[in-house]
């Protein structure tokens, strides 16, 4: 069975002389990464050393890489994980899941369209829903929800789907 793995960063350079190398996580916060024994370069494991914030990036000591040109070779590598090696709080997704998911309205049970991509926000994520738009046959049209339990009722990755509360307007 092939590991699922989802991409959480990228080396942007080296830190230091002695190999360590400088992630930018794609997450939440930076320190999600520094929890992982194992990162996946390729497809292929690789064991974390260590791992700990700096700035806004990871700095990361990686087994096999003890010196700068080794680590320049590693320069604009994305950084996977396992997915089964992520423990999610209740209510958060990976955007991978939500892309995809069909968008429907949670009063009418109407299909809206689906989640084409997430905009992430210092204050919240916003789904960017690309569906049909039935007002003056325009086609084509997209709508920005921003996901907040205002608007976001149920998200059922399993389901394949997300239940919004429309107001008026949207």
């Amino acid at each position: 069975m092939k590991q699922e793995l989802i991409e959480v960063g990228k080396i942007v350079n080296t830190h230091g002389r002695s190999g360590q190398v400088k992630l930018q996580p794609w997450a939440d916060s930076p320190e999600f990464l520094t929890g992982f024994e194992c990162f996946y370069i390729d497809g292929a494991p690789i064991k974390v050393r260590s791992a700990r914030v700096h700035k806004s990036c990871v700095i990361v000591d990686i087994e096999g890489i003890d010196d700068i040109e080794t680590a320049i070779r590693m320069k604009n590598k994305i950084i996977s994980v396992k997915k089964d090696d992520v423990q999610l709080e209740e209510g958060r997704y990976f955007v991978a899941d939500l892309i995809g998911l069909r968008a429907l309205n949670a009063e009418t049970g109407e299909e809206l369209g689906i989640i084409a991509e997430v905009i992430s926000l210092p204050s919240n994520d916003v789904y960017v829903i690309k569906g049909q738009c039935d007002t003056e046959g325009i086609s084509g049209c997209e709508m920005l929800v921003p996901a907040v339990p205002e608007f976001i009722v149920e998200t059922n990755i399993k389901d394949g789907s997300l239940k919004l509360r429309l107001i008026e307007g949207m």
